[in-house]
């Protein structure tokens, strides 16, 4: 086994607090990272390390952990910016564009969505970004829900079934929860680690909370973990039922009640936010020191997908969230690795100890903040070990 030196880190983000200087963040200055088949084997001073095999010099720039983006809906095709500009003139999000989404998604064939989703995968990782969750929900049909699932398998562990996305137009309400919850979930649990649902009362397109507990009660007696889209619209029941059901993860929580809140900070469902969302809807943004006060654990994602927030870059959802959520840089990268890994239940990801996975994120600047403090500067990317 060889390993590989990388030193002349100017500044080193660990996100374990048991080094560094006992931050969250755990802070190495003039640091160093040692990898061994693709996992770290030492962290520490420049001046502390081991000899090893090879050597690689990063010229003093700043290193964090791979982003880890924990909402992403990659499996598509088709173009929806004419849906863009009618929301910039004032015409207000409801999900309904969807079904644009998914007549091209459906007409695609499989090695046109697999181009489209390695370019995409190449773009966010071009930005830093080194684990990614992708979901279905653009197929609606067994079949393409299958598809969409075996394609997005091929490339991360961290697949999602979201069969129960929107109801299709002309399908009756009834009939469709009883196909996502019965054969089509039995079709597409083979390739999902999770199941998701998009909890918005508020719609006509998505389900209710009645609904979505039928749907995510099914997903999980056939195997599957819990993470439900929730608040994203108007207020509603999609948070307190994810902690009630000990989903991973609620994400969007744009309308959160005071019990929203408590049941969160009183549970272990993380709260993932998604601000490029807002900023692509003018919608308001979610308060993320409100529940980063009350103790919920946050993370962020991009919700990378073509109708609410076509954008692939953390580095832009970070400067979002210091920018418009009240976040601090340290919290807002904090959310963005270590927290999404939380939200995805994973130990190996998001932090940069010895034992875990060698996922760097380069950064050309002397540190972290730079993330927030240069906003749409294409800073970091994935350190290939």
């Amino acid at each position: 086994m060889s390993s590989l030196l990388i030193a002349g880190i100017g500044e080193l983000v660990t996100n374990d607090p048991t080094v560094g200087d006992g931050s969250p963040l755990g802070l190495i200055a003039d640091a160093a990272v040692v990898v061994e088949d693709r996992t770290i084997a030492w962290v520490g001073a420049a001046a502390d390390a081991p000899d090893c095999d090879a050597r690689r010099d990063l010229g003093g720039r700043a290193v964090v952990p791979g982003f880890v983006d924990s909402h992403a809906h990659l499996v598509f095709a088709g173009d929806r910016s004419a849906e863009f500009a009618a929301r910039m003139a004032g015409i207000p999000y409801d999900g309904g564009g969807i079904a644009t989404t998914v007549a091209a998604t459906r007409a695609a064939s499989d090695d046109e969505l697999r181009l489209l989703l390695a370019a995409r995968l190449a773009e966010m990782r071009a930005q830093g970004t080194t684990s990614v969750e992708i979901k279905s929900g653009y197929g609606l049909t067994v079949a393409d829900e299958e598809r969409a699932l075996r394609l997005a398998r091929e490339v991360s562990p961290e697949t999602t079934y979201l069969g129960g996305h929107v109801v299709p137009p002309g399908v009756d309400r009834a009939a469709y929860v009883e196909l996502v919850a019965g054969p089509m979930l039995a079709a597409c649990a083979p390739h999902a680690r999770w199941i998701d649902v998009f909890c918005e009362p508020a719609s006509a397109h998505a389900f209710t909370g009645e609904e979505a507990r039928a749907i995510l009660t099914a997903g999980h007696a056939a195997g599957l973990e819990l993470r439900v889209h929730g608040n994203q619209l108007a207020y509603g029941p999609g948070v307190r039922l994810a902690v009630e059901l000990g989903a991973a993860s609620v994400d969007h929580c744009t309308h959160l009640t005071d019990a929203d809140v408590d049941a969160l900070a009183g549970g272990a469902t993380v709260a993932t936010l998604l601000p490029g969302v807002e900023f692509s809807t003018r919608s308001p943004y979610p308060d993320a020191r409100r529940l980063l006060d009350a103790g919920v654990t946050v993370a962020l994602a991009t919700d990378c997908n073509p109708g609410s927030c076509y954008t692939s870059s953390m580095p832009l959802v970070i400067a979002l969230a210091v920018r418009e959520m009240a976040m601090t840089p340290a919290e807002a990268l904090w959310a963005a690795t270590a927290g999404s890994a939380q939200s995805l239940r994973r130990i190996d990801i998001g932090a940069l100890a010895v034992g875990m996975r060698a996922d760097l994120a380069v950064l050309d600047a002397p540190s972290y903040v730079h993330l927030a403090y240069r906003p749409g500067v294409p800073l970091a990317h994935a350190l290939d070990v």
